[in-house]
Parts: C-alpha cells; sequence; structure tokens
C-alpha cells in the first residue's frame, strides 16, 4: 500500500511538472503538500527524491525542494535536444497513431481553442501536454518516451511564460493543427515538420524572454 500510495504522488507530482502547474524556482513544501493530499510527509518525501533523481527537481531532501530554475543557458542546451528528438517520435507515431488517439488530439485542439479564448493558462498547458505526450506515446518505442519526458519534466515549468505576452496566444495552437492534419493523411514528415516548427517557434520566444529577463533565484 504504501509503495501505491508513493507512486501516486509521484505521478501527481509529476504530470504537475509536465502540465506547468509549478513555476521555475516554486518551492516544494513537503509538509504543505502531505496536507493537500491528506497524507504523512514520509510517502511525498520519497516521490520527491524521485524527481529529484530525474533532475526535475532539487534542493535538501529534508526540508523543501524547489524546481530548478531556468537560464539561457540550459534552455539553449534543451530545445536542439528536444526538437530532434519529438520531431523523430511525431514521425514514427505517424505510421502507428489510432483513430481513437487522433480523436483525442482533436479534442486536446479544441479544447486549447477554448482555453486560449478564455486565458485559462492551466486549462491550456495541461491539454498542450496531453497532446504533445499521447502523440509522443503512439511512437511505441519506450527508449525514446522516457528521454522525451525527462526533457519535459525540466522545461514544463517554464511554459507558463508563453503568456506574459497577450499577442502571442493568437499562434499558439496553429502548428498543433496543422501537426494533426497531416498525421490524419498520413504524412509522418509534415507531422514532424509541423512539430518541430511548433517547437522551434515558441522555443526562439522563450529564449528571447530569458535575454530581457534574469532568472529569479529562490529565497532560502
Amino acid at each position: 500500500m504504501a509503495d501505491n500510495l508513493q507512486d501516486q504522488l509521484y505521478q501527481n507530482i509529476r504530470s504537475g511538472l509536465l502540465s506547468g502547474r509549478f513555476q521555475p524556482g516554486e518551492r516544494l513544501k513537503i509538509r504543505d503538500l502531505a496536507a493537500e493530499w491528506g497524507t504523512s510527509p514520509m510517502p511525498v518525501r520519497a516521490a520527491l527524491q524521485r524527481l529529484v533523481a530525474e533532475g526535475a527537481l532539487e534542493g535538501e531532501a529534508q526540508r523543501s525542494l524547489r524546481v530548478p530554475a531556468m537560464t539561457r543557458e540550459r534552455f539553449e542546451q534543451l530545445l536542439p535536444v528536444r526538437i530532434n528528438l519529438e520531431g523523430l517520435a511525431v514521425e514514427l507515431a505517424a505510421a502507428r497513431i489510432t483513430a481513437a488517439e487522433l480523436a483525442t488530439l482533436q479534442g486536446c485542439i479544441e479544447r486549447m481553442e477554448v482555453a486560449l479564448q478564455q486565458r485559462d493558462v492551466q486549462a491550456y498547458l495541461a491539454d498542450n501536454s496531453q497532446f504533445h505526450l499521447v502523440l509522443y506515446q503512439a511512437c511505441a518505442n519506450p527508449v525514446l518516451l522516457r528521454l522525451i519526458e525527462s526533457l519535459w519534466l525540466q522545461v514544463g515549468p517554464f511554459f507558463n511564460r508563453l503568456f506574459t505576452e497577450a499577442d502571442l496566444s493568437l499562434r499558439l495552437n496553429d502548428f498543433h493543427g496543422d501537426c494533426l492534419k497531416a498525421l490524419q493523411a498520413g504524412d509522418g514528415p509534415a507531422a514532424r515538420a509541423a512539430i518541430e516548427q511548433d517547437l522551434q517557434y515558441f522555443g526562439n520566444f522563450l529564449l528571447n524572454l530569458l535575454s530581457l529577463t534574469p532568472a529569479k533565484r529562490s529565497k532560502h
């Protein structure tokens, strides 16, 4: 039972990181999370330590952990690796993706449109995360998927910064739609190109933000 609880807590926190629930530099207090989920601190601490081992969190195990702050240098290292791995996953997925998975992607796009209109950041990020990860899972390559998810754990919290510019929202969903159309047509290279454009376009935007705003360090 304890192992199941720890795994559930791990998945909850991990999902929060992937979908941008937590902000870069945000402190995650063990006792606060334990109170939120109605459990003791021990399984929360164990779950957080798994995420420290994956590079998704940093800090002192006995006190509080934090989401790493994002720097321009770190993002520049992550972005080209993401583009190559995620592009490969999409091209592989194009030959294997099912009608049910395509319907899931369509639903994500529709909900993201609504979230953009309502300026609902967390709803958008949650469906954006689902869109990409459902798509990548269709590649049926667990090694590739693990690598992609480990990178997403590091960049997911930074996606909140996409909403600091009001006019950017007009293009937040365009590449998703292009990718879905290519997948429906069975065109793997076009689907890959659309996702790579998505990552590069918003990656460049986020790099510009990092140039303008120095990373804020967490207070201890």
